[in-house]
């Protein structure tokens, strides 16, 4: 039996969660919880904060339309965030939404979008990417939310990075076919972790020799087939956290 209540409402909150902390409903959370979830006054739902760890509210009908929560009892303390970025090349709208879920469901701590000379997209909506974000982790548990960086060159990136942070490139051309055994090298103490995956029309030349030419930085294959690129970031995310990661 699961040790957790998967069936309660999860609700995520701004305001700091504490015992008898009251948290007042804006009106897209005032309808989802009356109207989509049809909860009713004196209602038990969980909430979170990224924060605070998750507690068991109450809700309360303050008027018609409005509704407020008051915090109750902490029933899970905050978790470990994690530390691995998912570094990617906007996608269309459906696909973007679809990766930034994923991300979320397979832990990525922080996204970092960046532009290549293939990016089909120049733009991002920060508003939107937080939104799918928070929804993937209120229905999935995750008592942390993930954090989405400006959209920045390649270059300027690559630049960024800490020097003690392992960037794994999905790479088709890959030396080493087996991803498992391009990580072994780093499994006894594991890095913090980068994933980068590029645009659906691959990186340049100049690209990928800038990339190769980090010293810590390593290609990984992901298999046989050319996979679309929301695909192959949920691929590579669950390859390095099961060589790597927090699956070990």
């Amino acid at each position: 039996m699961a040790l957790y209540d998967f069936s309660a409402t999860r609700l995520f909150v701004r305001q700091p969660l504490d015992s008898g902390a009251v948290i007042a409903c804006d009106r897209d959370q005032a309808n989802y919880l009356v109207n989509v979830m049809r909860l009713a006054d004196g209602a038990r739902l969980h909430v979170f904060d990224g924060v605070n760890g998750e507690w068991r509210a109450r809700l309360e009908r303050i008027a018609k339309k409005a509704v407020q929560l008051v915090a109750e009892e902490q029933v899970r303390p905050q978790t470990d965030p994690g530390d691995l970025w998912l570094v990617f090349a906007p996608l269309k709208q459906a696909r973007l939404d679809y990766m930034v879920q994923k991300a979320v469901e397979m832990g990525a701590s922080r996204l970092v979008p960046v532009t290549t000379r293939y990016t089909q997209v120049g733009r991002l909506n920060l508003e939107r990417i937080e939104a799918n974000a928070v929804e993937a982790a209120e229905q999935c548990g995750i008592l942390s939310v993930i954090t989405c960086d400006d959209l920045k060159p390649l270059p300027a990136v690559l630049a960024a990075l800490p020097d003690d942070r392992l960037l794994v490139f999905c790479d088709e051309d890959a030396a080493v076919a087996n991803p498992a055994a391009a990580m072994q090298p780093f499994a006894v103490a594991p890095p913090p972790l980068a994933v980068l995956i590029g645009p659906e029309g691959g990186f340049s030349p100049e690209e990928r020799a800038m990339i190769i030419k980090r010293p810590r930085s390593i290609a990984l294959s992901l298999g046989p087939r050319i996979l679309r690129a929301d695909t192959a970031a949920v691929a590579a995310l669950a390859v390095v956290q099961a060589a790597l990661g927090d699956w070990r």
